[in-house]
């Protein structure tokens, strides 16, 4: 038997059940990256089976309807299954069928098995097939297929340890019977694959066959490899498309048979009555639209109100324990690093765990009852008039959560002019990093009173600045599309999931890998821009800072120390590297009624946008001017405008600042995702250019209309 893990890939259809399986079979034991030398996203995590020494490695390889990709990360499936030396290659594959829909799905099964891997048939959804008068024989379809099928129910966990023991009994076989192609070529394909098998030195028929197919696509193939196999289709005139018209409908043939064995009919097969009322109302022309703005309402009330009190407590406590940490640890500069430098960062994004963890919780349990796919059928027609598609609601939403992996997300877009304008507008969804600056400034200048009895302000609020990401993003869409030529016709299909219960697990389990991931991935930049910000602030050029302080003391000899504390760490402050830098941009961000300190968050938030709160917190601990003030949100509520003498956070400059963040580029994360999708940086260049300009506008205009 080999030594070392087994690796198992899973291959499905979208919304088989692929996703669901992956996480009951690996539970926490996952990880995520990308697949070796693309940009796309990979999944993989880790199983034991009863009776085998060695874990089992589980890959996710992207969804598929077949091996033949209408989409960038489609191309991933072939280029690793037609590739024993690719890393992620698999001793044995798990096909996801979903059984209320088995004819389509095992089109797909037919062709990996031709691939000659050890494969095993995952039965989903029968369930949901028996909600259709539909029973599906596993038996039979085992026999006439030959590979072993597992009936499992996804969702529950059922039938998981059958599926286990069928991938070791197949993992176990030391002799392989002779493929049973399910396809057979003909004519001068027999010849073809003859030389192309010769050539590479390939065993297997179809694998030869996609050499032929799909050269282009694979990443293992050099140059002359790919010349060479376009020689041999001119020198047998093969015809590529005709090929894969002849071949699916051979499939076809084969497979209906098998179906009409294995499926048995007890009635109408029809979606299920809920099913089809829900969707009389959520696919609606007017109420689809109502229901999916009184869905965000409702997530975005519920932020503020289940988090608002779990967010204080945390705020409290983390303002506390620096303190804490100062009484407890010698004075001197490693106290004030640790305190007031990164302690002080890091808090201003802990506080706001619990906004982003109920976030992720509502927009997981959106996805996991089958809701998120009625509004991107319903969004197609909106979307149309400004350029783009049904399909670019998920990397819009996606945003929602991060602009990252949306922006990876529009790989499913089959059409290059839709996915770059998707690309170019996904940075205005307020992504999570947007939460604590939001929920901040709201908490600031708006007040927690109640409309109707039901609504907050606040979160109404939170609401519209949502809503205007979402409407700064059709705007640019449609404006960038008369710049932009259009140079072929788009498409939007999508196949329906069935609606389900939200398994609370599985809910639990995005939160907590989103939260995890905001967490140490925000808190490894804060960090490192905590001590920088912090050696900037606590240092400066020449004796700038100690005549600073000097000057301070001499002229406050009688006031209390209290005052004197606050008065020179301000003067430092000022007189640091970072307060010089500040002093040195604030010329042009004043029209938007920011000072020098703002500036330096400003910046710094281009590294993340979460880092503006724990660098504010940052700054105003070491300026000294709220000593007294433990937490973030009072921090600033107390800082004082050098220029009036009154609050510093007014109305005006919070909405101010509510604007920029609204249409800013989100970060610098950003612009490299943008630079790797587009394969230049013509388009991250424009990216940034235009939103900051819109950034700036829209800042400029809220200052000077509140002011």
């Amino acid at each position: 038997m080999k030594q070392g893990n087994i690796k198992v890939a899973l291959v499905g259809n979208p919304n088989a059940g692929k996703s669901t399986l992956f996480n009951a079979l690996t539970g926490l034991r996952q990880k995520t990256g990308n697949f070796p030398g693309v940009t796309v996203e990979k999944k993989s995590g880790t199983f034991r089976i009863s009776g085998l020494e060695t874990q089992v490695t589980l890959v996710d390889l992207p969804g598929t309807y077949s091996i033949y990709p209408k989409s960038r990360d489609e191309t991933v499936v072939m280029d690793i299954l037609a590739n024993p030396a690719h890393p992620d290659f698999p001793d044995v594959i798990v096909v996801v069928v979903d059984a209320s829909n088995l004819q389509r799905n095992l089109l797909l099964f037919t062709e990996i098995n031709d691939l000659g891997i050890p494969t095993v048939i995952a039965l989903n959804m029968l369930d949901v097939a028996l909600s259709m008068n539909l029973t599906v024989s596993a038996v039979q379809l085992a026999m006439q297929l030959g590979v072993p099928v597992a009936r499992i129910n996804a969702r529950t966990g059922e039938g998981i340890n059958h599926l286990q023991e069928a991938i070791k009994q197949v993992f176990a076989i030391k002799e392989r019977p002779a493929i049973q192609y399910f396809y057979q070529p003909k004519g001068v394909e027999i010849e073809l694959i003859n030389e192309v098998k010769h050539i590479y030195n390939l065993d297997n028929d179809y694998v030869a066959l996609q050499y032929v197919c799909q050269h282009d696509n694979f990443s293992f193939l050099q140059q002359p490899a790919r010349t060479k196999l376009d020689e041999l289709i001119e020198k047998y005139s093969f015809d590529e498309h005709h090929f894969l018209v002849s071949e699916t409908i051979a499939r076809y043939d084969k497979i209906k048979p098998i179906v009409s064995k294995a499926v048995k009919s007890a009635g109408v097969t029809e979606p299920p009555y809920w099913t089809r009322k829900l969707d009389s109302i959520l696919l609606h022309r007017v109420w689809g639209y109502i229901i999916f703005a009184m869905v965000l309402l409702l997530i975005f009330q519920a932020i503020f109100a289940w988090a608002t009190f779990l967010s204080d407590f945390l705020d409290a406590s983390a303002a506390q324990g620096i303190e804490w940490v100062k009484s407890v640890l010698p004075e001197g500069v490693l106290n004030d690093l640790i305190t007031d430098g990164i302690l002080t960062g890091i808090a201003g994004i802990i506080v706001f765990v619990p906004q982003i963890a109920i976030l992720f919780a509502l927009v997981s349990i959106l996805e996991e009852s089958g809701y998120m796919a009625r509004v991107m059928v319903i969004m197609d027609k909106l979307m149309r008039r400004f350029g783009l598609n049904g399909r670019s609601v998920v990397p819009l939403i996606s945003g929602v959560a991060c602009a990252v992996p949306a922006i990876m997300t529009t790989r499913s877009i089959s059409s290059r002019y839709e996915r770059l304008l998707t690309i170019l507008v996904t940075p205005l969804m307020s992504c999570s990093a947007r939460l604590p600056i939001y929920t901040i400034l709201i908490a600031l200048v708006v007040p927690s009173t109640q409309v109707l009895g039901v609504f907050s302000v606040q979160g109404l609020v939170l609401f519209g600045l949502y809503f205007l990401g979402l409407i700064g993003a059709l705007g640019s869409a449609w404006l960038l599309s008369l710049f932009i030529p259009r140079k072929e016709r788009s498409y939007f299909m999508l196949e329906m999931p069935s609606y389900k219960l939200p398994r609370l697990g599985h809910v639990g389990f995005a939160m907590y890998e989103s939260v995890k991931s905001f967490v140490l991935e925000a808190g490894k930049v804060i960090m490192a821009i905590s001590i920088i910000l912090w050696v900037l602030a606590s240092y400066g050029p020449g004796d700038r800072m100690q005549d600073a302080e000097n000057k301070v003391l001499t002229e406050m000899g009688a006031a209390s120390q209290e005052q004197i504390d606050a008065a020179v760490g301000s003067a430092r402050l000022e007189n640091s590297y970072a307060g010089q830098f500040g002093h040195f941009i604030e010329p042009v961000i004043k029209p938007l009624g920011y000072d020098w300190k703002i500036g330096i968050a400003l910046l710094a938030s281009f590294a993340a946008r979460e880092v503006f709160v724990g660098t504010m917190a940052t700054i105003y601990s070491i300026s000294g001017d709220s000593e007294d003030v433990p937490t973030v949100k009072q921090r600033l509520s107390q800082e004082k405008n050098p220029d009036t003498g009154g609050q510093m956070f007014t109305t005006a400059v919070c909405y101010s600042l509510l604007m920029f963040y609204v249409f800013a580029m989100m970060c610098m994360s950003t612009i490299a995702v943008v630079y790797r999708e587009t394969h230049g940086w013509k388009w991250p260049l424009i990216q940034l250019a235009y939103l900051m300009a819109l950034a700036y506008a829209s800042a400029f205009a809220a200052y000077q209309l509140l002011s």
